[in-house]
């Protein structure tokens, strides 16, 4: 994927912990951060099994955090959200005992990757295809894209109950708004030939979200 948990809430803060029944809890439990380090007391599974490292999101008493590394099974290096994930890690306020948990919204960020490889016309579900994710040489340029496409489909999945007039309904299309002008900016370079180097750029084609 381009796109990852932690790149969500550079854009809404609050989202894994105003809608995380959206999203998928891979771990819960209790812990305390002192600098960086995130430490668990207790907790439901490790971070290893459960595969939480760098780029996820953990939510400490309310507050979204974003995944620097996994040290152990039950220790997280994490950061205040960082502008970029290439910036330095910026320590939290120190808690102690307090509760923890690990959500993400993987499932909306693979739909929406999917479909940004079909428009620059690489078929996922091809295994015989000779274009794949690794033939974009400049993902990081779609990064933007996916997460703006990942924010309408969390927001329209958490707006179902209160109806289209609802501030989340209407947030959900805003995205699909910036999702679409963002889609219009951006070009990917693809390296069609496998020796690492770009041979063509291509625009995205159009894709229509569909409230679920």
């Amino acid at each position: 994927m381009f796109a990852a948990d932690r790149d969500l809430i550079v854009l809404e803060p609050n989202l894994f912990r105003d809608v995380s029944w959206v999203g998928q809890t891979l771990v819960a439990g209790t812990g305390s951060i002192t600098s960086t380090a995130l430490v668990m007391t207790s907790q439901t599974q490790g971070f290893d099994v459960a595969g939480v490292d760098a780029g996820n999101v953990v939510v400490v008493n309310g507050v979204a955090y974003e995944v620097v590394s996994r040290i152990t099974g039950s220790v997280l290096s994490v950061s205040v959200p960082r502008g970029d994930a290439s910036d330095m890690p910026v320590a939290p306020l120190p808690t102690t005992s307090t509760q923890v948990s690990v959500v993400t919204f993987a499932p909306q960020i693979v739909q929406v990757h999917r479909q940004v490889l079909r428009m620059l016309g690489i078929d996922p579900d091809d295994p015989e295809a000779t274009l794949s994710e690794g033939s974009v040489t400049n993902p990081g340029a779609l990064r933007r894209l996916e997460a703006l496409g990942a924010m309408h489909l969390v927001l329209a999945a958490a707006s179902g109950p209160a109806g289209p007039e609802s501030p989340l309904a209407l947030r959900a299309e805003m995205y699909a708004a910036r999702f679409s002008e963002e889609r219009r900016r951006v070009s990917a370079r693809i390296d069609l030939d496998g020796d690492g180097v770009a041979d063509a750029t291509r625009r995205l084609n159009i894709v229509q979200f569909v409230r679920g």
